[in-house]
């Protein structure tokens, strides 16, 4: 995807219609499939990056150990 693809992508407005009882409460919401979509990459990448704070964190607190690059090359024979 190119740049300026997701940079209009994250800049998006949402356009919601609202599904209402008789008394006008709001029920539910539509959005059209593509604002639907980004939003969902928008989660999974905050839920990602949430994931890698948590490990880093970890990490400081020495309750995860990490795996030096050249270890990781030479297990994979590289």
């Amino acid at each position: 995807m190119a740049e300026h693809d997701i940079e209009e992508r994250a800049m998006m407005q949402l356009h919601p219609q609202y599904i209402t009882d008789e008394d006008g409460n709001r029920l539910s919401v539509l959005l059209p499939l593509e604002e639907y979509e980004v939003l969902l990459d928008r989660l999974e990448d905050l839920q990602d990056s949430n994931d890698g704070l948590e490990a880093l964190i970890r990490i400081e607190r020495g309750e995860e150990k990490t795996i030096s690059w050249e270890t990781v090359k030479a297990d994979c024979g590289l």
